[in-house]
This record gives structure tokens, C-alpha cells and sequence, in this order.
């Protein structure tokens, strides 16, 4: 059983990137880096959370909810960049708890991983899909939902499935389809894609918060906290906390970055700034477009799809003009997330596969590109095919319970390593340890209890096939433990 927890060296995963051969390519700058977090965070939680926080919990006070989680993100950020700023290489939480908490722990974690980054993927290109069909329906052109929505409904006050009567979502296959093929052709092209879909998609942000402010009716945003109406999380200061859990979603993907790391030209100074400058970057604009947004209209008539289109409808034809830039900055916003997602989980299989976690054929790289284009690929077609069958919902509540089981183990990790090994050298340190990493975990639990009990059910349920496999197939394949023996 101790071989269950034995821990790879620091320096044995160090010296891995050297390997020319199946070596990842380095050439992400710092901006590269901060841009693959910014267009990795701000997606659906912009677009869409931020006026259903509002109009059911919060009221205007959701700009306290947004201080709220992103503190509580902050708290894993932090622990995030120390880790890699330390171990700068592929693999991001997972490599981090090969290296401090065992290879069983970093299994989990790597499985676990999958419902950020793969199924993140599938579910925010479900998203992408209801954007692209309505903008395509200004122009006079009807996607028809036999080809637009998903061919399953999950009713989860019932818990029962149903068919809809649809083919498939098209839209969100194509989507998926395309960001794969741009991926296995290289992360510097993919790198400045997202570089001008983030730039799109924050400069309509920007106008909106510029031009709505001069919108903004004082009457709206009193009261500012909105009493509570007697039940717990509706309103008052139990209800900015409640949305706070919700719109946790909106930030998850900033620990993308750290997937990349073995691909930037200065990790160990870079991979700091670009999780934490993305985070606070992300965390500033959310403050701002929900002020403004309920600033500009009421919060009771933010229960809404598209809310930032409805503050621009109720601001009237002085903000007409930016109706059409929010519906493309949604949809650039989306893509750029997919791509994130999309790119984290090949190279956390890649780093499985080097530790024979997986088959071999995982961690090959691409000769000319210098991708790893085969876990690319699968990577890319199962999200295609999930994305394309199943409805959005249950796909949203699987994501955020994975990444929160992240976020505690990384800063788990935080903790165990700074008392098992006090004397590596770390370029960034979590400042006031161990409050920091501490409340890091209790946060991300409290968020993880306010989710529904079915999501815990599913989580256990994937947590025991990924557990069924190590045992059948990763244990005794596992690099590292084939040496000790």
C-alpha cells in the first residue's frame, strides 16, 4: 500500500523536459500567458451568470459576490502559482500532487481533471451554439433545433431523461472540431487566436462598462442588499453568499494556465503573473458589468439568458449600436474559453502517459508541430461527441464540482510540501502561510456543499471507474513504481 503514495522527485520531473525528442515547444510569453487566463475565465459567467446571481440572490450587492469568489479563487491562485513557479512543467495539479501528495492522489486528481477541462470544454461550446443561433438568426438565417440543441433532456427536479426529439447540437461540434485542428497545429498559432478573440471580447466589455455608466438610473441599486426574504440565500447577506457559489463558475479556468507551463519561454517568473494577473484582471471587469448592469436595469428582470443584452435593450437606441458587438463578444468569448479547456486536459494526459499512468502512445508529440496531437485529438473528440448529445445543465454542475476537488487538493499540496520539503527553491511563495492555503480548502469545500446531492453522486461515481482503471491498468504500468521495484 505505500506504493500507493510514493511521490516523484522534483528534479526527476524537472530533468523530463529536456528530453528534445518528445519535448513540448517553449514559446509563450508572459502576455501569452495572461491572455490564455483571461480568455479561459471570462465566458458564460459574464455573459450570462452575473444577471441570474442578480435577479434570484443578490441584487445589485452580486458586485459583492463576485469580491467574494474571487477571494475564495484567490486563495487557490496563490497556491497555484507557487506550485508553478516550482514545477514548471506540463500537467498543472496533477504533477503538482505526483510531486507532494503520491501517485494514488495524483491519479485521482488527473482523472478528476477531465470534468474541468474536457467536459468544461463541452459544456461552454453548448453555450457557444444558442449564441451562434441566435446571431444567425438577425441575419434571417434559422439553424433548426433538430440541429441546434441536444437530443436529451435532463429534468433534475425529477431526475428523469427524456428525448427531445432532436439529431444533434451541429453547432457545438463544429465549434469543438475546429479549436481541436487549430490546437494539434501548433500552441504559438493557438496562443494568437486567442490572443484576438480576447482582445475582441474584452474591448466590447469595455464599452459596455464605458457607455452604460452614463445609463446607470440610482434607483436601481437601492437597496443595494436586498432583504432577505426569509429563507436562507434569497437576498440579504445569506443571499450575496449564495450567488457567490453560483457565479463560482465564472471563474473557473484560470488554472489553465499552469497546464502550459511547459511551454513558456520563463515559467518560473510568468506562471505567477499569469495566474494571478488574469484572476484579478477577470475579477475587476466582472465588479464593474455587474454594477453597471444592475445599475441600468432592475435585478428582477435579469433572470435572463443574455442580461448584458438586456441592460443594452433597456438603456434604449442610445446603446442600440452595441447590441450586435455583445452578441460577437460573446461568442469570441466562448471560443476563447473552449480553447483553453481544450488545451489543458491533452497535456495533463501527456504528463499521465510519461509516468505510464497511460498508454505510451499518450505522450507522443507531434514531429512538426511539437503538440501532443494524439491526446489532442481524443481529447477533442470525445468533447465533440458530449457536446453534441447532452444538455448544458448537468454538464455545468459536473465541471464546477471537479475544479473545486482541484482547488482543495492543490492546496493540500501547498501545505504538505512546504513541511516535507521546506528547502526546494521556489521563485513565488503563498504568502501568509498557512492561513492562505488553509482557508484555500475550506473555502472550495464550502462551495462544493452548497452543490446538488445527485452532482456529488455522479462525482463519486466517476471517482470509482477512474479508481477501477488505476488499479486494472495504471498501477502496474506506473514508471516510477516499476523502478522502485
Amino acid at each position: 500500500m505505500t506504493g500507493l503514495f510514493a511521490t516523484k522527485s522534483i528534479n526527476t520531473l524537472l530533468s523530463e523536459t529536456t528530453d528534445d525528442k518528445n519535448s513540448l515547444k517553449r514559446t509563450l510569453t508572459r502576455w501569452n500567458l495572461i491572455s490564455l487566463g483571461i480568455g479561459a475565465i471570462i465566458g458564460a459567467g459574464i455573459f450570462v451568470l452575473t444577471g441570474q446571481a442578480a435577479a434570484n440572490y443578490a441584487g445589485p450587492a452580486v458586485v459583492l459576490s463576485f469580491v467574494v469568489a474571487g477571494i475564495a479563487c484567490a486563495f487557490a491562485g496563490l497556491c497555484y502559482a507557487e506550485f508553478a513557479s516550482m514545477i514548471p512543467i506540463a500537467g498543472s495539479a496533477y504533477t503538482y500532487a505526483y510531486a507532494t501528495l503520491g501517485e494514488f492522489i495524483a491519479w485521482i486528481i488527473g482523472w478528476d481533471l477531465i470534468l474541468e477541462y474536457l467536459f468544461g470544454a463541452s459544456t461552454v461550446a453548448v453555450g457557444w451554439s444558442g449564441y451562434v443561433v441566435s446571431f444567425f438568426k438577425d441575419f434571417g438565417i434559422v439553424i433548426p433545433a433538430s440541429l441546434s440543441s441536444a437530443p436529451f433532456y435532463y429534468d433534475a427536479a425529477t431526475g428523469v431523461w427524456s428525448a427531445t426529439g432532436s439529431f444533434i447540437n451541429f453547432p457545438a461540434v463544429f465549434i469543438v472540431a475546429v479549436v481541436t485542428t487549430l490546437l494539434v497545429l501548433g500552441i504559438k498559432e493557438s496562443a494568437n487566436f486567442n490572443n484576438a478573440i480576447v482582445l475582441v471580447k474584452v474591448i466590447v466589455i469595455l464599452l459596455f462598462i464605458a457607455f452604460g455608466v452614463n445609463y446607470i438610473v440610482p434607483e436601481n441599486l437601492t437597496p443595494f442588499i436586498p432583504a432577505n426574504t426569509g429563507a436562507f440565500g434569497h437576498f440579504g447577506w445569506s443571499g450575496i453568499f449564495r450567488a457567490a457559489g453560483v457565479i463560482f463558475f465564472a471563474y473557473i479556468g484560470f488554472d489553465a494556465v499552469s497546464t502550459a507551463a511547459q511551454e513558456s519561454l520563463n515559467p518560473q517568473k510568468d506562471m505567477p503573473w499569469a495566474i494571478l494577473g488574469s484572476l484579478a484582471i477577470c475579477t475587476v471587469l466582472y465588479i464593474l458589468v455587474g454594477l453597471v448592469m444592475t445599475g441600468i436595469v432592475s435585478y428582477t428582470h435579469l433572470n435572463d439568458p443574455a442580461p448584458v443584452a438586456v441592460a443594452v435593450n433597456t438603456a434604449g437606441e442610445g446603446m442600440a449600436w452595441l447590441r450586435m458587438p455583445i452578441k460577437i463578444g460573446a461568442i469570441a468569448g466562448l471560443s476563447s474559453v473552449i480553447l483553453v479547456m481544450l488545451m489543458g486536459q491533452p497535456r495533463i494526459f501527456f504528463s499521465m502517459s510519461r509516468d505510464g499512468l497511460l498508454p505510451k502512445s499518450f505522450g507522443k508529440v507531434h514531429p512538426k508541430f511539437k503538440t501532443p496531437y494524439i491526446t489532442t485529438i481524443v481529447t477533442g473528440s470525445v468533447a465533440l461527441v458530449v457536446s453534441g448529445i447532452f444538455p448544458i445543465g448537468i454538464l455545468g454542475e459536473l465541471v464546477s464540482i471537479g475544479t473545486l476537488l482541484a482547488f482543495v487538493l492543490v492546496c493540500a499540496g501547498i501545505l504538505v510540501l512546504r513541511y516535507k520539503r521546506p528547502d526546494i527553491h521556489r521563485p513565488f511563495k503563498t504568502p501568509f502561510f498557512p492561513a492562505v492555503p488553509i482557508l484555500g480548502v475550506l473555502s472550495s469545500l464550502g462551495v462544493m456543499a452548497t452543490l446538488p446531492g445527485d452532482t456529488w453522486l455522479r462525482l463519486i461515481l466517476w471517482m470509482a471507474i477512474g479508481i477501477v482503471i488505476y488499479f486494472a491498468y495504471s498501477r502496474n504500468h506506473s514508471k516510477i513504481r516499476n523502478i522502485k521495484s
